[in-house]
């Protein structure tokens, strides 16, 4: 448990603590970004495969335990998590590395855009919990609990760097979309459009999650937290 704390503190540390902040930039201006975005990618990988390979050899230390009840539940929002991922990553993405320039456009907030602005982080927010209350076990939480975090803060310093950066252009995007999902078309900022939903980006996400579920044992060692017992 003690390497499993350890790989997601460092996990966590780089992505929170580095990327994003004035020390990025002072990497940056030493370095050089395609130098600092290899040394960047290669702990991101090595702190990735740390936790992986503490998080299976971890004992398991029970919470709350599995949860057995309302497997459709999970089902469900496992599902909606890969949408948010797949159509977060596969839609040209305004808060993306080098996305600055859709923000510009008449209409910068299209398809998963309107629901949230940062798709992709949502996607694993709901991935990570559904994980954690599911599993009920501390190891789990642990691991777990890293993504959710990078997906709870991860949004907030996106934001602070572009608004930073982008001045008037993200203020307008931010005013029609919102980081939670929903809340920008509740309050009426925004409005879902369905036709810019049903696109090869969900078609893709539908397709993913069902190799997933087929295949998790094989990938992961585990089934699906779906049909564990």
């Amino acid at each position: 448990m003690i390497s499993l704390t350890l790989a997601a503190t460092f996990f966590i540390a780089i992505h929170l603590f580095i990327s994003g902040t004035a020390l990025r930039n002072r990497l940056v201006e030493r370095f050089g970004e395609k130098t600092y975005m290899g040394m960047f990618s290669m702990m991101s990988v090595i702190g990735l495969i740390w936790m992986i390979l503490a998080y299976h050899s971890a004992p398991y230390i029970e919470l709350w335990g599995q949860v057995t009840s309302a497997r459709w539940l999970s089902s469900l929002l496992i599902f909606s998590a890969f949408v948010f991922l797949v159509l977060g990553l596969l839609s040209p993405n305004p808060t993306a590395i080098g996305g600055e320039a859709l923000l510009k456009k008449d209409e910068p907030a299209r398809g998963i855009f309107r629901i949230t602005r940062h798709p992709f982080l949502m996607g694993f927010a709901i991935w990570s919990i559904t994980h954690m209350i599911y599993n009920g076990d501390l190891s789990s939480n642990i691991f777990f609990g890293s993504f959710l975090m990078l997906s709870i803060f991860g949004p907030a310093a996106i934001d602070k760097k572009l608004r930073l950066s982008c001045g008037k252009d993200w203020l307008r995007f931010a005013d029609k979309t919102s980081i939670v999902p929903f809340i920008a078309i509740m309050e009426q900022h925004n409005s879902i459009e369905i036709k810019e939903l049903l696109s090869w980006r969900l078609a893709a996400a539908i397709v993913i999650y069902i190799v997933v579920f087929k295949l998790h044992s094989f990938m992961f060692g585990v089934a699906p937290i779906i049909v564990a017992s």
